[in-house]
């Protein structure tokens, strides 16, 4: 396994595993990767926050994105990166990264900075106050959205409302990736299923169904400034599908020997 490690003496990375574990998966990301993680990690030095990690799952990207990992790595103490095999997916980074985590709690975020240093933060005091999982919302009172693209916005909604609407919570966000996840609950909610961008739907739908707390803050998002999205409409919607339904027929017919404590 090639890894990219920087370490300190004497740093909390190098005593102890740290709180916060922030996974990102990267797929030929080299023209928005520096930016967002040195925004990150500036914004968490603003606050004097230590006790965290940058994750980043480099998923077979062609392009210079492993040399840009490299000199982070080298520069940031908390900042990390793993090399994952082939074949490449979006899901299937995401669950090599929530194999790599140290934290005792973890988020997802995207490496295109989309989303807010500022809420990784909201996030991170969330936790710290005792929230099982942070669900993030673009769409309630107090969230921004800038140049979401208007093809994908209907089809947003559109999927939201039917997951919402098939299992009966209020919550209209499931399938944004930005979600803040404990421990317990990576582990409580296995085995993941998704290769692909579905396993933001998978994760925080078995989260729900099986029993775990959230809360719901409003985030901001911005669409991507370089590069492109690697979502792709056309491939996804069976795919989102599937998912859905192999986690409703959970709920309804496993009778709850998958909840938590059970």
């Amino acid at each position: 396994m090639n890894e990219g490690l920087q370490v300190e003496p004497g740093s909390v990375s190098e005593q102890t595993p740290p709180y916060f574990s922030i996974v990102m998966p990267a797929h030929n990301e080299e023209g928005c990767l520096r930016d967002t993680c040195e925004a990150i990690v500036h914004r968490f030095a603003v606050e004097e926050i230590d006790d965290y990690e940058i994750v980043v799952v480099n998923d077979n990207s062609s392009d210079g994105t492993e040399e840009i990992l490299s000199a982070l790595a080298a520069s940031h103490a908390t900042i990390r990166f793993v090399n994952n095999e082939p074949p490449n997916g979006f899901g299937l980074a995401i669950r090599r990264g929530l194999k790599e985590y140290r934290g005792e709690v973890v988020c997802i975020v995207m490496a295109d900075l989309s989303d807010s240093p500022e809420d990784i933060l909201t996030y991170y005091r969330a936790a710290k106050n005792g929230a099982e999982c942070v669900f993030g919302s673009r769409f309630i009172k107090g969230s921004q959205v800038i140049d979401y693209p208007r093809t994908k916005y209907a089809l947003n909604r559109c999927a939201n409302l039917l997951i919402r609407a098939l299992f009966g919570f209020r919550y209209n966000d499931t399938t944004n990736a930005f979600k803040c996840y404990r421990r317990f609950v990576i582990d409580g909610v296995q085995p993941l299923l998704s290769h692909h961008f579905n396993i933001t739907v998978e994760l925080a739908l078995k989260s729900i169904v099986r029993g775990y707390t959230y809360d719901v803050v409003p985030i901001s998002w911005s669409n991507r400034k370089t590069g492109v999205s690697k979502l792709k409409i056309e491939e996804m919607g069976s795919r989102y599908l599937f998912i859905t339904l192999y986690i409703l027929l959970e709920k309804w017919l496993s009778k709850n020997d998958y909840r938590r404590n059970s």
